[in-house]
């Protein structure tokens, strides 16, 4: 989705976006490239608790100007301050126990009870965005966009549409509450009158047994189930009661008529964008709390130079957190006319997770999020491709090799120089020389389009392809090379240094070897 770059002026239309908002992206489906960054857990953990909002869309639409990613940073910063977070928190939740009196009214059967609860949502909306508005006055704000919010809430709380609103809403549960009637039940029938100027015998009954309370006893009150639509009978009664003053039931209903489009269109989208915050600051504030590092990244339309310190997989630090863990950080970076990160080392050393962090901190970067890590530095690139392994599918009665060579294909017919291409593990189902071969062909490509790319592989001799390649080894332990560190490191190949030290480990050296069949 193309961005919108926010507007100068203090005019507010969109939290996410600026000025004027982009059309609503709707249920834009995931990305490709979702899946095999794992994005797709981040988004399902991030908006879990939060479906009423789909924000699954706002999470698959990245930005492509470096000052609608600042303009969201500086926002994020704001909500970082427990005050400004409260007082959003406060009002979303206003909003929802609005939307539930609506939900409410809407099942009802009876319509003087529907005109109650919708006339308590309103009520509810007019209490949130008045407190709301009083507390972005007092709190330090200073995003663009919580600021042209606050000062476009100041104008609608003065503005004669609300204060007539809140007036009317005022007014009327005042009227309601007023109201006051007589029950007389005998036997089957139930008679409704008036009780002006009579005595509350319940109150008279609670003082005369207050002098006989000794302490805590056992309560013997039965609670009545709390069934929101009424019976016939109950129906009945509020119909008799409302004759007894139609003047008051009659407002109710041109009440409720009148107002039937008083929730406002602006204040509304904010409700659901500021989620995205709030719903990001909240996933990652357990891992904050266990001590991982989370920054605002720099970004660059023009200098294709990527880097980060202390980095990692967040949908993996996500699951370690959960079982009391926290994953391993790494650096990495490109510098002057370096292209390429050729990682190699041992299968489950870590070369993966560091490929997908780097596709994760271009997506979340482009997202205008905090990202894991420190000193990150990202490309605003275009796209982000993605090339992962999987399993031959026999509805297409094509190979592996087959399958990889397709996509690898496509990927390269679409991407550009300004793109960010993640390749994992291809070619793993030729031999070696084969896919040696067609490993030098596709890194040729990659290189002749300039574009950043991590290319994780089982061949040594990639590393060294270009002086635009860079190495990365997933290092083992110095003593015990068959302990992972799941640290990467800048460094030459060694695979047949790793493949050497694992033998003598295990006594299969060829000079181990000979010793043993020895004669």
């Amino acid at each position: 989705m193309a961005a919108h770059r926010p507007a100068a002026s203090t005019a507010f239309g969109s939290i996410l976006f600026g000025g004027a908002p982009p059309p609503d992206p709707g249920s834009r489906p995931a990305p490709v490239f979702f899946g095999d960054l794992n994005l797709d857990q981040v988004t399902e953990a991030a908006t879990a608790g939060r479906a009423e909002y789909d924000l699954g869309p706002f999470f698959r639409a990245p930005l492509d100007d470096a000052d609608a990613i600042a303009y969201r940073h500086e926002v994020f910063r704001d909500l970082q301050d427990r005050e400004v977070a409260g007082q959003v928190e406060a009002f979303a939740a206003g909003m929802r126990r609005m939307r539930e009196h609506l939900a409410t009214a809407r099942k009802l059967h009876y319509a003087l009870q529907q005109q109650r609860w919708f006339a308590a949502a309103v009520a509810v909306y007019c209490d949130a965005v008045t407190t709301l508005g009083a507390g972005l006055g007092r709190a330090a704000v200073r995003s663009r966009g919580l600021a042209a919010f606050r000062d476009y809430l100041a104008g609608y709380l003065r503005s004669a549409g609300f204060t007539t609103l809140a007036g009317q809403t005022a007014r009327l549960a005042a009227d309601l509450s007023a109201v006051s009637y007589r029950l007389h039940i005998k036997g089957n029938r139930v008679r409704v009158s008036g009780c002006a100027g009579e005595d509350d015998y319940s109150q008279e009954v609670l003082a005369t047994f207050e002098r006989f309370r000794q302490g805590a006893v056992q309560d013997y009150r039965v609670r009545l189930p709390a069934h929101l639509d009424m019976n016939h009978v109950e129906a009945r009664i509020l119909g008799l009661v409302a004759k007894l003053r139609p003047e008051v039931f009659a407002a109710q209903a041109e009440y409720c008529e009148r107002h039937r489009g008083y929730l406002d269109a602006t204040i509304a989208r904010f409700d659901r964008e500021i989620q995205f915050y709030l719903a990001y600051l909240g996933f990652i504030a357990p891992l904050q709390a266990a001590g991982l590092r989370f920054c605002y990244p720099q970004v660059s339309a023009q200098s294709p130079e990527i880097g980060a310190r202390d980095t990692f997989d967040l949908a993996l630090a996500s699951k370690l957190a959960s079982q009391g863990a926290r994953p391993v950080t790494n650096d990495f970076f490109l510098h002057g006319a370096e292209r390429v990160l050729v990682v190699t080392g041992p299968n489950q050393g870590g070369k993966t997770t560091l490929a997908r962090t780097v596709g994760q901190l271009h997506h979340l970067g482009r997202l205008g999020c905090p990202v894991p890590g420190r000193d990150v530095r990202i490309y605003l690139c275009d796209e982000v491709f993605t090339h992962f392994g999987r399993e031959e599918d026999l509805a297409t009665l094509s190979g592996q090799l087959e399958d990889d060579l397709v996509r690898l294909r496509d990927i390269l017919a679409r991407a550009t120089g300004r793109s960010v291409i993640v390749l994992n593990e291809i070619f793993t189902s030729t031999t070696a020389e084969d896919a040696l071969f067609l490993g030098r062909r596709a890194l040729r490509a990659v290189l002749d389009l300039g574009a950043p790319c991590v290319c994780v592989t089982f061949l040594d001799e990639l590393a060294s392809l270009d002086p635009a390649c860079v190495s990365m080894v997933a290092a083992v332990a110095p003593d015990n090379p068959a302990v992972r560190t799941y640290k990467v490191a800048r460094r030459p190949a060694d695979g047949l240094a790793y493949a050497t030290a694992l033998a003598a480990k295990h006594g299969l050296t060829y000079a181990q070897l000979k010793r043993r069949l020895a004669p």
